[in-house]
Parts: structure tokens; C-alpha cells; sequence
């Protein structure tokens, strides 16, 4: 690995991941939108998953549109990855998948995600760590990652 970079220069960072209920793929400004409405339904899920005050009480379209141009350059520049997961028809957004470089040595990456209150209630939750861990395992140059609230 390059002297102070997250991934290797000659790493090809993976596009998308696609399985048939759901595809990750780069977290952009044009999922504004969809991505808000995802987050604004699931607020107390995000509270309780993460222990923050993420989203606060009155988060805004363009809050949320400036997270998501932060997501997109540090995703673009290698810094950090942050996936959105969406519906196969790309009709909703149904969750968030953030690929991040640990802030201790004790791991390579940590890796968190969500998914939207109505589909945590379906069971989403687990399937889409099953494979993002598969996907990391496989696909990604990390020896060592952590999932933070997950065994």
C-alpha cells in the first residue's frame, strides 16, 4: 500500500455490487433526493444504530445534499467509499454502505451500514451484511476489517 493512502493506487475500486434484491453502487449528489427520504424515515433507526445525533431533528434536503457531495469526492479522490443501496430498478434508496479508513491501526477499514426502517423490518439488514462482508472479503485488498455493532 502507497505511504498514507487508504487503497493501493493500482487498486480497481469495485463500481457495484449487484444480488437480486438490491445493487451498491457510488454514492452520488443525484441520489439527493431519494437518499433524504430514506434517511428521514429511518431517523430513530440511525440514532440507535449508530448512538448520534445523526440525522438531527429538522435535517435538511440540503444537508443532506452536502453529506452526499462529501461522500462523492472522497469517494472519487480514494479517501473513503461510500455506497448507496438500491432497489434493482433504481426506484429507491435502501440504504447506505460507508467504506472508511480506521482512525487506530488495529484494523484496515471499517465498514458500516444501514437500511431503511421498512426494510430493516424485513430482514434487509442482515442480507446486506452477510454480503458486504462477503464483498469486502473477496473483492477488497483488506486483511483486517471492522464492523462496528456487528459480531
Amino acid at each position: 500500500m502507497s505511504t498514507n493512502r487508504f487503497v493501493p493506487d493500482d487498486f480497481e475500486i469495485s463500481a457495484s455490487l449487484e444480488t437480486d434484491r438490491f445493487r451498491l453502487r457510488m454514492l452520488s449528489v443525484d441520489d439527493a433526493e431519494k437518499d433524504y427520504e430514506a434517511v428521514i424515515e429511518s431517523r430513530e433507526l440511525l440514532h440507535t444504530m449508530f448512538g448520534g445525533p445523526w440525522p438531527r431533528l429538522g435535517f435538511t434536503l440540503e444537508e443532506n445534499l452536502a453529506d452526499l457531495e462529501r461522500h462523492q469526492q472522497e469517494f472519487l479522490s480514494r479517501k473513503a467509499f461510500a455506497y448507496t443501496v438500491v432497489s434493482l430498478d433504481e426506484t429507491r434508496v435502501l440504504g447506505c454502505v460507508y467504506i472508511d479508513p480506521p482512525e487506530t491501526t488495529d484494523s484496515d477499514a471499517v465498514v458500516v451500514m444501514w437500511v431503511r426502517q421498512t426494510e430493516y423490518d424485513k430482514g434487509l439488514d442482515e442480507i446486506l451484511f452477510n454480503e458486504v462482508r462477503n464483498w469486502i472479503s473477496s473483492d477488497w485488498p483488506f486483511k483486517k476489517v471492522d464492523y462496528p455493532g456487528r459480531v
